[in-house]
């Protein structure tokens, strides 16, 4: 699938290297930072990401989290709705309950809250003690996705990191949702990941159109099909794999809910038949790139900017040779989000690129061909001194550093 290369500039509420404010949605690049030493901070605690799922009545949003929940694992989730009934708690063992946090007894978290105690609850789940891998926050109820995306992306917590905007969509009721709710039209160009749900209920041709619209629709958004809201919980962020548990093995979860019909938002058609065997994930996958020599920075940001259609997640650490030799940078994209974090190489450890790509209907050949084209080749493509600014961009710089 060839990829599609814009000349748009990310949205300064994406970026990761500036503060951001809530202003309206609009292109452009924030004003580069001044080249200087990058803050350098021990990464002693690791981000936690946060994903907010968004999606109308019956879209199977929530049959999405319950799956999340159910496939959870080793991972611990932590939660935030409207209502604990939004995601079945009943069905659901509980440890224990403390004011309006739900101890879930597979190790996640649930609160239930209001928009207003988003950066609350952010501070209550973030704890050390909480020892959450991710927060999800289910968007109906709470406030417009756009907005939850904001107070995400403008949180002073610095123990969280945006997790990327995921809308479900109801593949057989997509044009009459678009008719009651208009805002689909402004939602879906603002999402990271679309997940076309409840693909058993319509014909191919029917579904070969609702995706047609939606990419229309959604841009340089990632559009994964989804049955039962099944979709693979690493496209969303790294699972936790339970010490002694093989990696990729079905668990009991995926045995005892990968034949259930209901879609979770009070949308059972009882349907049974083929339709109701489909097992259990919407497919992903991952492409891995191991690189000796250092990477450009300039083609490296220029590869980042024009990421190609299925891509979704990036992952890893990157050695930018000679342009910063003391510092490897870990980088995380999630859709249109971008952040590094520079941190000082271990005393002895080989000087590599490691990155992981995640996406569905990827290239894999055509990305190691691009990635591979960011090496540098020798000492004549030493890149110069303002080559580390487009990186520096997308750098976190503590509150009291402003800048130039």
């Amino acid at each position: 699938m060839p990829a599609k290369v814009s000349g748009r500039a990310p949205r300064p509420e994406m970026a990761g290297g500036t503060a951001v404010g809530p202003g309206a949605y609009s292109g452009g690049f924030p004003r580069p930072w001044v080249a200087k030493e990058p803050e350098v901070r021990p990464l002693t605690t690791q981000q936690i990401p946060v994903v907010v799922l968004a999606g109308f009545l019956g879209a199977g949003k929530t049959t999405l989290l319950n799956h999340l929940l159910r496939s959870s694992r080793g991972t611990r989730i932590g939660v935030m709705v409207n209502d604990f009934g939004d995601i079945g708690i009943d069905a659901m063992r509980i440890a224990g309950q403390v004011g309006s946090t739900v101890s879930l007894g597979n190790g996640c978290l649930c609160c239930a809250v209001d928009a207003s105690e988003l950066d609350e609850y952010l501070e209550v789940l973030t704890r050390p003690e909480s020892r959450l891998d991710v927060i999800v926050i289910e968007a109906s109820g709470l406030a417009e996705p756009q907005e939850l995306v904001r107070m995400v992306l403008a949180s002073e917590n610095e123990r969280i990191v945006y997790g990327g905007l995921v809308q479900v969509v109801d593949a057989a009721e997509f044009s009459a949702t678009r008719e009651r709710h208009p805002e689909t039209d402004r939602h879906l160009p603002i999402a990271d990941l679309v997940v076309v749900n409840k693909t058993d209920r319509v014909s191919a041709a029917e579904l070969l159109a609702v995706r047609e619209a939606v990419g229309e629709l959604a841009g340089k958004a990632v559009v994964v099909d989804a049955r039962h809201g099944r979709i693979d919980p690493e496209l969303l962020f790294d699972r936790v794999v339970p010490e002694g548990e093989i990696e990729g093995q079905m668990s009991i979860e995926d045995i005892l809910y990968g034949e259930e019909d209901g879609d979770g938002d009070g949308d059972s058609d009882g349907m049974g038949g083929a339709h109701a065997h489909h097992h259990p994930h919407a497919s992903y996958e991952t492409v891995s790139l191991t690189a000796a020599s250092p990477l450009h920075p300039r083609r490296l940001m220029a590869f980042l900017d024009g990421r190609p259609e299925g891509l979704y997640r990036i992952k890893g650490f990157v050695d930018f040779g000679s342009a910063d030799p003391d510092n490897r940078y870990t980088v995380h994209a999630v859709g249109r989000f971008l952040r590094f974090y520079p941190e000082r190489w271990p005393e002895g450890e080989e000087r590599l690129t490691q990155l992981v790509l995640i996406g569905s209907g990827i290239d894999a050949a055509r990305l190691r061909k691009e990635l591979g084209e960011c090496e540098r080749t020798g000492p004549q493509d030493t890149p110069d001194e303002s080559s580390m600014w487009g990186v520096l961009r997308y750098v976190q710089h503590s509150e009291d550093e402003e800048p130039s």
